[in-house]
């Protein structure tokens, strides 16, 4: 028997969902929320997605699920959510694949990708494809709603408030926080969520050296993580804003250090 409210899982099973210890209660007025976001939980798993959905409804957002790689596609198509928690293990297209080819249509939804526990190769290959995020199974389903949040904006970092109406230009980039788009030679570049939060962090601090872990905890929010997820991020980025992409003059690595914006910015607004 289980208690009331626990998953049950089989023995021969490891969960994918680590056990939450009690939270803060949730404000009695949190349905009274207007929605502001929307949330497709693509996994097969109908206890895993069950949870996601309810812990979501609890920090107010909209969510919908789709179980299966061909259903998450269209659904991702036609619906166009803000944010996608997108497991890599869907049947009939993997999650991948869904990515990919949602990326190859200019698709910058946000996206937290679902690996299996030590899958490296699943991990590394999603951010490639241009995933934000990234949770190995088992997971907290707190830890997810968290960094959906963190890629919709609603977490300070650090108590830093972004620059909202300023456009800062370095040269041929521009970053418009307004709009939050950015420009190379006035032809907007194709940015996701969390490569724009990068760039827009370190246009706003040229000169200062930042390791890779004062990136993750100021850019993603964690405090604890594997720093290969902003060394892909940087490459990403170099090659929209550098001229030569392996002779980088803008987004500069520091020897022993971590990197700096080094090109001069300008401010507007």
């Amino acid at each position: 028997m289980t208690s009331r409210g626990a998953i049950a899982w089989s023995s021969t099973q490891r969960c994918p969902i680590q056990p939450e210890r009690p939270g803060p209660p949730v404000p009695s007025d949190v349905r009274l929320r207007s929605v502001a976001a929307t949330v497709l939980v693509a996994e097969a798993d109908a206890t895993v997605s069950g949870v996601l959905v309810a812990y979501l409804s609890r920090a107010g957002l909209e969510s919908f699920v789709a179980a299966d790689g061909s259903t998450a596609l269209a659904d991702w198509t036609r619906r166009r959510p803000d944010v996608v928690i997108l497991d890599v293990g869907l049947s009939g297209m993997s999650g991948l694949d869904v990515l990919r080819r949602r990326r190859a249509h200019g698709d910058t939804a946000a996206v937290v990708l679902v690996s299996a526990l030590g899958v490296d190769y699943d991990r590394l290959l999603g951010l490639d494809l241009r995933a934000d995020d990234y949770v190995m199974k088992p997971f907290s389903p707190r830890e997810v709603v968290e960094r959906v949040e963190a890629l919709l904006g609603r977490t300070a970092r650090l108590g830093e408030q972004p620059p909202m109406s300023r456009r800062y230009s370095a040269g041929r980039l521009s970053v418009d926080f307004g709009e939050r788009r950015a420009t190379v030679d006035d032809a907007e570049i194709d940015l996701t969520a969390r490569e724009f939060d990068l760039l827009g962090y370190l246009v706003t601090h040229p000169g200062e050296v930042f390791t890779r872990e004062q990136l993750m905890r100021r850019v993603w929010g964690w405090d604890v993580g594997d720093t290969s997820t902003v060394t892909v991020h940087i490459r990403r980025l170099r090659e929209w804003v550098e001229v030569d992409p392996s002779d980088p003059r803008i987004v500069v690595t520091v020897p022993g250090a971590g990197y700096r914006f080094s090109a001069p910015v300008t401010v507007e607004g």
